[in-house]
């Protein structure tokens, strides 16, 4: 696909679509790898031509995936991404009708988010060495992380002026540019302040335009750090700490909104933290929830030991 009608693309899916740039720059991803398809089937000289695209090219494309064993929910996506293309060509006047409309999703068997337990937060949060500028930083990193329950994106993204230390709020820019208020608590409180006074001052020193700097979180250069960047410190805490090893950085959050509906928070109230749009999303927490209880059931009542070896009994 021609490289200015993938920037046309793109352009759509974040001015009218509203969706974040790496989702949209992800989506590009899929429309050429389809491209790709349709050169290995049609020819190169007939790949781009997307108008002949029809709803029997789209299932085979979705086969093909199939037997390249893509779990389902890349091939979910991948279709979604066909999907706001020809919705884009028909918007644009160049097709009249969307193949991949009609198209069905695959069903999904939905993975509980992995969850960390309280005393396991507790040495992950301590982790950090706070006699150092970045170990100030990295303790701001997992304390706003858990107590805010915020996507490491928006995280990454935030600015100082975003904090109101007063009111221990911030002000998150989510998903489609939608804006919500977050909280913290007093130990993130605390960790910031110290950052701020210590930490951010020192990883500034060597900026040239320190004053004009706006981002909370700075790498060594006084820039600001990148998700990757948060990525890779939060993952060498949790390796420090011994967690477990499918723990990341959105792990934070699910234990947050875990945690929260332990505690007898709504459902609504916690869509509302995460930003979620649907309640449906926010729903599998619930699901996280009673997982725990059975597990929490099995250690800990003697009932569950008896029902146990009756089963190993009955299968001898």
């Amino acid at each position: 696909m021609p490289a200015e009608q993938i920037d046309a693309f793109m352009d759509y899916m974040t001015d009218v679509r509203s969706v974040s740039a790496n989702t949209a720059e992800a989506y590009a991803h899929d429309v050429v790898e389809f491209c790709n398809f349709l050169a290995q089937i049609w020819g190169e000289e007939q790949a781009w031509n997307l108008g002949e695209v029809d709803y029997p090219t789209i299932r085979r494309y979705l086969a093909h995936l199939n037997r390249m064993e893509y779990a389902r929910s890349t091939i979910n996506r991948k279709l979604a991404a066909l999907r706001a293309l020809f919705k884009f060509l028909v918007d644009s006047g160049k097709i009249e009708h969307n193949p991949a409309a009609s198209a069905a999703s695959l069903k999904q068997s939905h993975k509980l988010p992995e969850v960390l337990y309280e005393y396991e937060l507790e040495q992950l949060l301590a982790a950090p060495d706070q006699n150092t500028p970045a170990g100030q930083r990295n303790r701001v990193i997992l304390e706003l992380l858990y107590a805010t329950g915020m996507r490491v994106s928006e995280l990454a993204a935030l600015n100082v002026a975003s904090l109101d230390m007063k009111r221990r709020e911030i002000r998150v820019i989510g998903k489609g540019n939608r804006e919500r208020i977050v909280f913290f608590d007093r130990p993130a409180a605390n960790a910031v302040s110290q950052y701020l006074e210590h930490g951010r001052e020192i990883l500034l020193r060597d900026q040239v335009d320190a004053e004009d700097e706006p981002a909370l979180l700075l790498n060594p250069s006084g820039t600001r750090l990148s998700v990757r960047g948060i990525q890779k410190i939060v993952r060498k805490y949790v390796l420090q700490t011994a967690a477990s090893a499918n723990i990341s950085p959105h792990s934070l959050r699910h234990s947050f909104a875990t945690h929260l509906l332990d505690r007898g928070a709504d459902l609504r109230s916690i869509q509302e933290l995460l930003g979620h749009k649907n309640l449906g999303t926010t729903q599998i927490y619930t699901h996280v929830t009673t997982q725990r209880l059975k597990e929490a059931y099995a250690k800990a009542h003697p009932l569950s030991k008896d029902v146990e070896e009756d089963e190993e009994h009955h299968d001898t």
